[in-house]
């Protein structure tokens, strides 16, 4: 229908057995939008991408992609999204411009069209002198943009990106989004499921799932509001000792490896500060650095939501 969201999902679920893969979930998603599906592995990010896909079949509940129906027209949604995955479907004994052909006649682009698209393609991914080099000579970042120009080819207005960026080093990472937010300002709609925080910084709306179910939803700054702590960061010598010390100390709610230190929640920072500096102390590991307060970080809401979702 004209004017609807994307992407439309409503009490979806997908059950195996007795397991809930997927249960009960709802969002939408705006045209035009980068929205991000975050949740650790086995959160059920990729069954509900399959299940929009049309790939998969849903044990209840509804959605809309483009429009159409995920149980009753999911052929026709297979030919208006463009997906790539952490695998990149790539044939490695064809050249990079052998593999554009490809998928563009699997998608039925007139071969007029085709030509002009796959030179637009190459050029949009910075892969037009590699054209004739063959897949798996190529390294794994000018992979991941190949794939990229393979899900595209036939201009899908929504394009599905599952953990694309796994592996990957984080200059490719950077150079990948760069092409993202490109396509996303030229109206394409892209839902992308990731478990690298810094990536989901970058999406306009995220929802958090876990255990099959959305735990938590909003922009990135809206969910960092969600820690209701004061978050410490502590430098200690031996981080895996200090953690475990600092996880047993009264007032902490929670403590997670943040880079090279820890985040420590605490409810009072004064006390907070002076137990962790005790204990450390007393066990003799050295700070490298003072303890500073800092600004909660996308990982800390997610582990402040999923803590809370695991004590319901």
């Amino acid at each position: 229908m004209p004017g609807e969201p994307a992407i439309i999902v409503d009490n979806l679920s997908r059950h195996f057995g007795d397991f809930k893969a997927v249960d009960r979930i709802s969002f939408e998603v705006n045209r035009g939008e980068i929205f991000g599906f975050l949740g650790p592995n086995g959160a059920g990010k990729s069954t509900t991408i399959r299940m929009l896909n049309g790939l998969l079949l849903p044990t209840s509940g509804t959605g809309r992609v483009g429009g159409f129906d995920i149980i009753r027209e999911n052929d026709r949604i297979k030919q208006t999204i463009g997906y790539m995955s952490q695998r990149f479907s790539l044939y490695e004994d064809l050249t990079a411009e052998e593999n554009l052909n490809f998928f563009g006649g699997v998608y039925g682009l007139p071969v007029a069209r085709l030509r002009e698209r796959l030179t637009e393609v190459l050029r949009l991914v910075g892969l037009e002198d590699r054209r004739r080099q063959l897949a798996r000579t190529l390294s794994l970042g000018l992979k991941q943009r190949l794939a990229l120009a393979s899900a595209i080819i036939h201009e899908p207005a929504i394009l599905f990106l599952d953990e694309a960026t796994s592996g990957v080093d984080p200059i490719s990472r950077r150079n990948f989004w760069d092409l993202i937010y490109a396509m996303a300002q030229s109206g394409v709609t892209i839902l992308v499921t990731t478990h690298y925080m810094e990536e989901a910084e970058f999406c306009d709306r995220l929802v958090l799932i876990y255990q099959g179910q959305i735990v938590a939803r909003g922009t990135p700054r809206e969910l960092k509001g969600e820690v209701k702590e004061t978050i410490l960061a502590v430098h200690p010598e031996h981080l895996d000792a200090a953690l475990s010390l600092i996880k047993q100390l009264p007032g902490v709610a929670e403590a997670a490896v943040f880079g090279d230190g820890l985040h420590v929640a605490v409810a009072e920072p004064q006390e907070g500060e002076r137990r962790i500096a005790e204990v450390l102390a007393a066990h003799h590991i050295a700070l490298r650095r003072h303890i500073d307060r800092v600004r909660p970080s996308l990982e800390d809401a997610f582990i402040a939501v999923v803590q809370r979702a695991g004590e319901l």
